[in-house]
């Protein structure tokens, strides 16, 4: 009796090979990848930036920007040759079987259309029209779980958060029922809270779809849980591909141990010791690689390695492309684990102290109070990170720091003892060099049209006031202490990675010796190996220089890692303020904690998230009482909605905001952590 045929794969790459045509020639980006994602399952490709995962993506739909072309290989989507599609047969394939949801909602919504008038086309493009489009786009939306989908069919893109907006693409994406569903970046700007809640609906989607996924991202933890294999892209390669918990947990080729090891695990803080990193660079586009592409950056590549390319060694169910992928495990650290940690001094007076902050914003012609009575203070040498849900007030107090905003009337900040002037026109140039602040993008925060050596040394002359040799020899020294070299100097950002360019951003604010630097999400849209280079140069400079640093980020790991002290904000309010160990530790806020369980991890078993019900209210009407009790799986009751609790010392040092106990709180949370351990 002969067994059924099984049924084919959703996409088969064979031999794949794309180049984009620059300078006249083309040059390899992809080079004879295959790969296939079976009917039902998620597939995760992973990577640095520039190994070729978007372009993956792009190619599977034939939507490769005009330099690009498909130089070999075939591609197999839901049988179809894909290589062999007429236009129309190509445009009924991305109408009918496979949609893309983007890393950036905002780019892929129509800004000048509502939510209703762009979900409705979709549907009138497949033949409904008229009011039974609206119903299936008021149903496509309640299946993203939106709630009043009425109400955001009338709204434009940009009145809606960052989650909604995601949500809406994925709408727009599923309106379809596709057979191939392919994520790129979808949840890199997300919170965690609504990262995890866009996750769960992606899973929940694939069940009653049963679509196939890839899924495209630099979070190895998302990938961890949401995928069933994985691939690990090196140079447009495959170098390792397998089930995903056997590959992130026993892991056979050299490039993907030292991407592991970038992670901050384990609670891993800067007093432990700095991250590991991965020394080099990616080879260029089009580079000319004869041996293994990972050589150069390999501790323990050999002359074979430089002039043989591996093949795809199948291990039993999973492929290596090492030579020595026994060895792969024993890969030497690429950075010191032992390097100082700047430690703050306990008597020390505070280089900054907040009290009181407020601050109010008209808002069509109700008040919108961005923040409320927040105190704190900062030590030289320490690290306070801010985190909460987008909307809880971060980037706003450190536009108030900064002096780009002013305060409302009463509060006081204070550095180094004396008032600061609440606008920044008018503070002493002392003052202003003694408060810088890096960006989340770099890209916006640096003249393109200027050199790197241009950008540094502007800032020395205006910060520092140097010339001359004086400016020459503390240029040198900031270059080496960023770990550029000269070369970099003579360049354009534009010619630069997102990770070197970060580099001079840095460089840049401590180009006047701060006392203080407002880093807002400095690596939230890097790769795990820039990302952790990043964050052991924070962490190097805050030692030599002993800075005190604001640290702004959603991820939480890497607050942790960083900061000595964390404020957890919601609604511009502070819900809990402590020793980075003690917050992470509990007993927490009950919104510290649904934060905390939203985190995704690379170990993770199983979910023990606690889901909070709804989006963060609007601060032009808060809630009465407590201003989380909308949301809170821990309420009381009526004393939750009628009085505001106070920011109480739960233990030394550590405040939370919560008519709950602590002693209660602990015995929850515990009693919860005993729930959910696995059997």
């Amino acid at each position: 009796m002969t067994e059924p045929a099984k049924p084919a794969n959703a996409l088969e790459l064979h031999d794949l090979s794309v180049a984009y045509r620059v300078g006249g020639r083309n040059r390899a980006v992809l080079r004879n990848l295959s790969l296939g994602i079976g009917q039902g399952e998620a597939y995760g490709l992973v990577g640095e930036s520039g190994c070729g995962k978007s372009t993956v993506a792009l190619t599977v739909v034939r939507y490769l920007p005009r330099n690009g072309s498909i130089t070999g290989g075939a591609i197999s989507l839901d049988g179809q040759d894909v290589m062999k599609l007429d236009a129309e047969a190509l445009r009924r394939a991305r109408a009918e079987s496979v949609s893309m949801v983007y890393q950036d909602p905002g780019k892929a919504l129509n800004p000048s259309l509502r939510i209703g008038r762009q979900l409705t086309e979709i549907f009138e493009l497949g033949g409904v029209s008229g009011q039974a489009a609206s119903d299936k786009a008021i149903a496509m939306l309640n299946r993203v779980r939106i709630s009043d989908p009425a109400s955001v069919m009338q709204r434009y893109p940009h009145q809606l958060s960052g989650g909604m907006q995601q949500r809406v693409a994925i709408a727009m994406a599923l309106a379809n029922d596709p057979t191939m569903l392919i994520l790129d970046e979808p949840t890199t700007g997300l919170d965690a809270t609504v990262e995890a809640e866009v996750l769960d609906l992606i899973a929940q989607l694939r069940q009653e779809l049963s679509a196939s996924i890839l899924f495209i991202s630099h979070n190895l933890a998302v990938v961890s849980n949401m995928c069933d294999r994985v691939g690990v892209l090196y140079a447009g390669m495959l170098v390792e591909e397998g089930p995903t918990d056997v590959v992130f947990n026993d892991p056979r080729h050299p490039y993907t141990v030292a991407l592991l090891r970038c992670l901050p695990r384990g609670g891993q803080r800067k007093d432990h010791g700095r991250l590991d990193t991965i020394p080099g660079f990616l080879p260029g586009i089009g580079a000319a690689i004869r041996g293994c592409a990972f050589a150069d950056r390999c501790a323990l590549a050999t002359d074979r390695c430089r002039t043989e390319l591996p093949p795809l060694y199948d291990l039993g169910g999973r492929l290596s492309r090492c030579h020595y992928h026994e060895q792969a495990q024993s890969l030497p650290r690429a950075t010191p684990s032992d390097a100082a940690a700047s430690t703050p001094k306990a008597a020390a007076e505070s280089v900054l102290r907040v009290e009181g902050l407020n601050k109010t914003y008209a808002s069509h012609g109700h008040a919108l109070r961005a923040v409320k009575d927040v105190s704190v203070s900062l030590r030289p040498g320490e690290t306070l990170g801010l985190v909460g849900e987008s909307g809880s007030g971060k980037t706003t107090i450190a536009r108030l720091l900064l002096g780009l905003v002013p305060p409302d009337e009463g509060g006081r900040i204070e550095l180094e003892g004396k008032p600061l002037a609440a606008r920044l026109d008018n503070r002493t140039a002392d003052q202003i060099k003694a408060m810088q602040i890096v960006f989340q993008n770099p890209d916006s925060a640096l003249n393109r049209s200027h050199s790197i050596r241009h950008l540094i040394s502007r800032a020395l002359k205006r910060l520092a006031g140097l010339s001359g040799a004086a400016l020459q020899a503390r240029l040198d020294e900031l270059v080496r202490s960023v770990r550029l070299t000269d070369r970099h100097l003579a360049v354009k950002p534009r010619q630069l990675s997102g990770g070197l360019k970060q580099r001079v951003a840095i460089a840049r604010a401590f180009a006047g010796e701060p006392r203080i630097v407002v880093c807002d999400e400095p690596t939230s849209a890097l790769d795990v190996s820039v990302q952790a280079a990043i964050l052991n140069l924070l962490a190097d400079l805050q030692s030599k220089e002993h800075v005190s640093y604001i640290f702004i980020s959603h991820d939480l790991a890497v607050v942790r890692y960083l900061s000595d002290q964390i404020a957890v904000l919601y609604l511009g309010r502070i819900m809990e303020l402590g020793p980075s160990e003690n917050v992470f530790a509990g007993p927490h806020h009950p919104y510290t904690e649904a934060l905390l369980s939203a985190v995704p991890k690379l170990d993770q078993t199983e979910t023990s998230r606690i889901r909070l019900d709804g989006e963060i209210p609007s601060a032009t009407n808060p809630p009465s009482g407590c201003v989380f009790h909308t949301r809170c799986p821990r309420k009381l009751g009526a004393i939750c909605e009628e009085q505001e609790p106070s920011l109480a010392e739960a233990e030394p040092g550590h405040t939370i905001r919560c008519h709950i106990p602590y002693a209660e709180l602990a015995r929850l949370q515990k009693q919860k952590a005993v729930q959910t351990e696995p059997a």
